[in-house]
């Protein structure tokens, strides 16, 4: 694992700091492992409510000087990183602090959970709690809440951002999972599918780090394939406009 520049605890308590708790269990993927096929178990786990925004971003590069975009090293964020600010400690109107901070990459959003005592989520979890709407804990088979989430899948991704926080929580008090922004995930690196529906589950793309070969269980699930298609397609510095992150914790 390669080491994160981090240096202390990020203070204060924005919409970012405050987590629901989600109990956890079998959670059946969407997503066929190759060891570990259809059901999984997900431990008890706090999530952010809501995604971390760039005003609680600004803090933690403040306190962590190293992370802002005229000094942080070219390998751990590309050119584009908080190019969107108006300057390196300055958000500016195009990213208004209630905004979700975008444009920031995997290493950073890793170091920014580190600094809170967290970390970034595994896809199970994210999958688990996005799998909730607003009053079931699992609304996959809904076709109507499913046409949703593509419906902004389609959408053209150049218009402003809205706050964080503006949606109705979901059945586990978690806001904005879908709709606002695409989150990274600690194992984003581990989803591949292959583009050829034929070759998925084929053992021969088990050769691949992480989870190793992955397929779609719910191959009618196009949100799921939508979002490993997008994360599996990303490098660590990477960074984009529509891409942002949340933290999770560990529960006793």
């Amino acid at each position: 694992m390669l080491a994160l520049p981090v240096a202390g605890v990020v203070a204060g308590n924005g919409a970012g700091g405050d987590y629901a708790t989600l109990p956890g269990g079998s959670f059946r993927s969407a997503l066929d492992y190759e060891d570990i096929p259809g059901n999984v178990r997900v431990a008890p786990f706090a999530m952010m409510k809501r995604p971390v925004t760039n005003g609680e971003f600004l803090a933690f590069v403040q306190a962590n000087p190293q992370w802002r975009r005229d000094r942080v090293p070219s390998v751990m964020a590309e050119q584009r990183y908080l190019s969107h600010w108006a300057g390196p400690l300055e958000l500016g109107t195009d990213a208004t602090a209630a905004q979700p901070v975008v444009q920031v990459s995997w290493f950073a959003a890793a170091a920014y959970c580190e600094a809170r005592g967290a970390r970034l989520p595994s896809w199970n979890e994210w999958e688990y709690a996005a799998a909730a709407d607003e009053t079931r804990r699992d609304a996959r088979k809904d076709p109507v809440w499913r046409e949703r989430i593509l419906a902004w899948y389609s959408r053209p991704s150049s218009s402003a951002l809205p706050r964080a926080g503006l949606q109705t929580p979901n059945a586990y008090g978690v806001q904005d999972l879908h709709g606002l922004v695409w989150e990274w995930t600690d194992d984003y690196s581990s989803l591949l599918v292959a583009v050829d529906s034929r070759k998925q589950g084929d053992p021969d793309n088990a050769r691949f780090c992480g989870a190793g070969a992955l397929s779609m269980d719910d191959r009618d699930n196009y949100a799921v394939l939508m979002r490993v298609a997008m994360l599996s397609s990303l490098d660590a510095p990477d960074t984009t406009a529509n891409l942002g992150f949340r933290c999770v914790k560990d529960l006793p």
